[in-house]
């Protein structure tokens, strides 16, 4: 999630809906410009005994950011507490209960996003390595009660603690027990960014299902093959799901705008702190009638916060968001935006998957959201596609070969002369296997592993 660095001070009240509009339309580049940037979020855990470590304990998460300081990173604090590092390579933060994100910079090919994660990996494993932290590579934490899981000092997350019970009955397992991994991409126009928008958000749960690495809860396994991706069907409803509106005539920027007008909202950021204005209309905020800061108008920070509040499969910011994907290992963190960029950034493969899922029907659109945690690549497609029939194991290898495609298309080489295709090839083995990380895993917590979850931790580690 979001850490702010920057001061709300001397910004101009919002006067006008256009300004509201401004940070979609200011996304807007031409293809030259366009870039990758990939987030990805790690389980830390003590590896004298897989505790999950708090933030004050000597050794802890806080001391785990500081020691981060050696490779160049800065400190941002919050109340006095260091609650992210910021470097060259984006900014290190910290989600509700200590899993540690990168929030990468943006790059201009995948080789630059594999060397990325690469020098992060090395950097955070130098330091707990000297702490004594390990970290996992998985979309949940696989035995750990709540209970169990500390709480990071970060004042947005005691507002959304308090919140989210009233909302849904899982919203407090999304922030405290989930790991995902997430790629931002760019559009040139709005049209542009409407076909991008409706082909990411149909073809999100292929990713979902591909990536789908989340299969124990509470040293069991839980019946999904991404558990992660369920809790996100009672978290909120105000503000996650498949927003059918997308794919109705006339979608743009403007009526992007009119469902983060009715998203309520969590909070108000002012002096250095969060203000909680949970549930709370930004349309009032708007009148100067919040309950929260009455009299008061906002000012175009306050539209940035509210825009990273809602967490639908895919988000529109000043960039697409896709946000289907659990947790995983450094082949994962490669092979994710490699499956969207190969998708989105050539005309040729992005017109090829629109052709592929432009006929499918909402009701079944829903349908295979609401199945592929459980199914993964056996979630059936709306009865709209091919006349009805088939799951997502019938279109995923095409899938592959539409990305495959557009990564060669794109021509971006490496030093040895390898364009960006090979870091698909983990997508296609799962393909190949039919079996996705999940199913993969209980093969072996029912076979070799004998039903002892702890070696999942010398499996799945970094």
């Amino acid at each position: 999630m979001s850490t702010r660095q920057v001061s709300d001070s001397n910004e101009p009240f919002i006067e006008s809906r256009a300004e509201l509009v401004a940070p979609m339309q200011k996304g807007e580049k031409p293809r030259g410009r366009w870039r990758i940037g990939t987030e990805h979020e790690k389980l830390v855990y003590r590896k004298a005994d897989h505790r999950a470590p708090s933030y004050e304990e000597p050794g802890g998460i806080r001391d785990l950011l500081l020691g981060l300081e050696e490779f160049g990173w800065e400190p941002v604090l919050e109340g006095g507490n260091v609650i992210a590092m910021s470097g060259s390579d984006g900014a290190i933060s910290l989600e509700p209960a200590g899993q540690l994100e990168l929030s990468g910079a943006p790059l201009e090919n995948l080789h630059e996003t594999c060397a990325e994660t690469g020098r992060h990996l090395a950097q955070v494993k130098t330091v707990g390595d000297r702490l004594g932290l390990g970290y996992l590579g998985l979309g949940l934490w696989p035995d750990k009660t709540r209970a169990e899981l500390p709480i990071m000092p970060k004042g947005r997350y005691e507002i959304m603690l308090r919140h989210m019970p009233r909302v849904g009955t899982m919203g407090l397992d999304m922030m405290l027990r989930t790991c995902t991994i997430q790629t931002n991409l760019d559009y040139s126009s709005e049209a542009d960014m409407v076909q991008k928008f409706r082909v990411s958000l149909a073809l999100q749960p292929l990713a979902t299902a591909l990536f789908a690495n989340s299969p124990f809860l509470e040293g069991q396994p839980n019946g999904y093959q991404s558990y992660r991706s369920h809790i996100w069907t009672d978290t909120d409803p105000a503000r996650t799901g498949m927003l059918d509106f997308v794919f109705e005539d006339g979608f743009g920027y403007d009526r992007y705008v009119d469902y983060m007008l009715d998203v309520p909202m969590y909070f108000v950021y002012r002096d250095g702190k969060y203000i909680d204005a949970s549930g709370q209309s930004f349309r009032d905020f708007l009148k100067g009638e919040l309950p929260a800061l009455p009299g008061e108008l906002p000012v175009a920070s306050d539209w940035t916060d509210h825009l990273s509040t809602a967490f639908p499969e895919v988000r529109l910011k000043s960039f697409l968001e896709m946000r289907g994907a659990d947790g995983g290992p450094w082949s994962s963190i490669c092979a994710l935006p490699a499956l969207w960029v190969g998708l989105l950034y050539d005309q040729t493969a992005l017109d090829a998957a629109w052709d592929l899922v432009k006929g499918w029907d909402m009701d079944g659109r829903e349908r295979l959201r609401a199945e592929v945690p459980r199914l993964g690549l056996n979630a059936p497609l709306p009865d709209s596609f091919n006349g009805g029939g088939g799951t997502l194991r019938d279109i995923a290898a095409q899938v592959l070969d539409i990305a495959r495609a557009g990564l060669s298309a794109r021509g971006r080489l490496n030093a040895a002369g390898d364009n960006e295709t090979g870091y698909l090839v983990p997508l296609d083995e799962i393909v190949a296997r039919g079996k996705s990380p999940s199913e993969s895993l209980l093969d072996l917590y029912n076979g070799a592993w004998g039903k002892d979850l702890s070696k999942v931790y010398e499996a799945k580690s970094f």
